[in-house]
């Protein structure tokens, strides 16, 4: 029992200087968590500074993106207003020059329609005037042939007459009757040709009247279909024009509204996307201050340790990057150069990350073993089941052990190991020489 009391005793004064040593390390660490909280509390602030300004500075962009879609939205507005005022202008004048000139157009062939009205009237008065005088100086002239001829004729018919009236008297002698009846159909066939002639000058008459009407009727339908064929083409000429304007416009009010739908669109997504960034932000910025209470003192004042390389060793290795990497590859690396602090303090972080595990692995293994060989060494020390159920080279009993006895060499397999053999030492032997 003497042998435990010494190792109280001594267990005692180890844990007093543990304790010692703990409470200086438990008040150094102390410092250093205040220190830490000061630090952070300034950091905090800082931050919170930080923030408070880019939060100001992303209001005013966006006050000022706001002002400046409202301009140009005005600007849009009030251009499309002077587009279309000068449109509606445009087509009124041109509207109204094409009537004025319509109207002139109008007034220039109904002019010259009563003027050619005239000029028939005037030819037709003298055309009938000179067929008149034609007609008089033929009838004057068939009046003269006719006087001479009735002079000349006059003697042969009395010469003829004396002959007549011989051969008519004995021809009336003869034919009495038929004379008579011949008479009468004489006299009836003067009044009928007189009739027919009468009859045949006024279808003449009419014949020349119906033409001179159909003459003038296809002279007027041709020049109303001319005008009104003429009519047609401004009329076709005017709506495909406003057609072509109305189109025009809903062309450009469906661009306007694709234009403000798609504008409203990228707005609501660039709001979102900034709205993202934001919150990923404030994370980035809850984590660092999160991992800010988990660094050095040295971390604190060198955040970002130098390369471990040599200059030449940095320079080569630039020059095999160069090398590998192509156009597109080196312009994204270049717009990323801002993180490579970052990634240094991260691959930094990673580092001493698989260096503490390894440590704790390490560590680990080192408890384990020595678990063991307290579990060995306090069931030297204590009687159980347990520990007479199991394999204890410390426990002889009529000077026999319970471990089995060593197999031959020549009964040991080629690809076995030979037993382990452990020195084993009593505490109290231990005791009394430490005494």
């Amino acid at each position: 029992m003497q042998w435990r009391t010494v190792l109280r005793e001594i267990k005692t004064r180890e844990l007093h200087k543990d304790i010692e040593a703990l409470s200086q390390t438990f008040e150094r660490v102390m410092d250093c968590k205040d220190n830490v909280i000061k630090s952070l509390a300034k950091d905090l602030s800082e931050a919170e500074e930080q923030y408070a300004h880019a939060l100001r500075s992303h209001l005013h962009n966006v006050d000022q993106l706001l002002a400046l879609q409202r301009r140009r939205l005005g600007l849009l507005e009030e251009s499309y207003s002077m587009e279309l005022e000068a449109l509606t202008t445009e087509f009124e004048t041109e509207r109204r020059t094409i009537t004025e000139q319509h109207e002139e157009e109008i007034h220039y062939l109904q002019d010259v329609f009563m003027a050619m009205e005239q000029s028939y009237m005037d030819s037709e008065y003298e055309s009938k005037l000179e067929f008149q005088s034609l007609w008089d100086d033929l009838k004057n002239k068939n009046i003269e042939e006719k006087h001479f001829l009735r002079l000349r004729l006059e003697n042969t018919v009395e010469d003829l007459w004396k002959r007549f009236q011989d051969a008519l008297k004995s021809y009336t002698d003869a034919t009495e009757d038929r004379k008579i009846a011949f008479e009468t159909l004489k006299v009836k066939d003067e009044t009928s040709s007189k009739e027919i002639e009468t009859q045949m000058k006024k279808i003449q008459k009419l014949q020349e009247a119906i033409s001179i009407s159909k003459g003038k009727i296809l002279l007027h339908s041709r020049e109303s279909e001319d005008q009104n064929q003429y009519i047609r083409n401004d009329k076709e000429l005017v709506l495909t024009q406003l057609r072509r304007l109305k189109a025009q416009r809903t062309r450009a009010r469906g661009i306007s509204q694709e234009n403000l739908v798609k504008l409203t669109r990228e707005s609501n997504f660039t709001l979102k996307a900034l709205r993202k960034i934001v919150d990923k932000g404030e994370k980035i910025l809850k984590l660092a201050e999160i991992c800010r209470k988990f660094e050095t003192e040295e971390e604190k004042v060198l955040p970002f340790y130098a390369s471990v390389l040599t200059p030449e060793e940095q320079e080569f290795e630039a020059q095999d990057r160069g090398e590998e990497l192509t156009e597109e590859l080196a312009k994204v690396m270049a717009d990323y150069s801002g993180m490579e602090n970052f990634w240094k303090r991260y691959n930094k972080v990673k580092l001493e990350q698989l260096s503490l595990q390894h440590r704790r692995a390490q560590l680990l293994e080192i408890n384990r073993k020595l678990r063991e060989m307290l579990k060995q060494y306090l069931d030297g020390i204590s009687v159980s089941d347990e520990v007479l159920s199991q394999l204890n080279p410390l426990l002889i009993v009529n000077h026999r052990s319970n471990l089995p006895p060593p197999l031959p060499a020549a009964m040991a397999r080629p690809g076995d190991r030979p037993p382990t053999t452990y020195n084993v030492v009593e505490a109290a032997h231990v005791a009394s020489r430490t005494l």
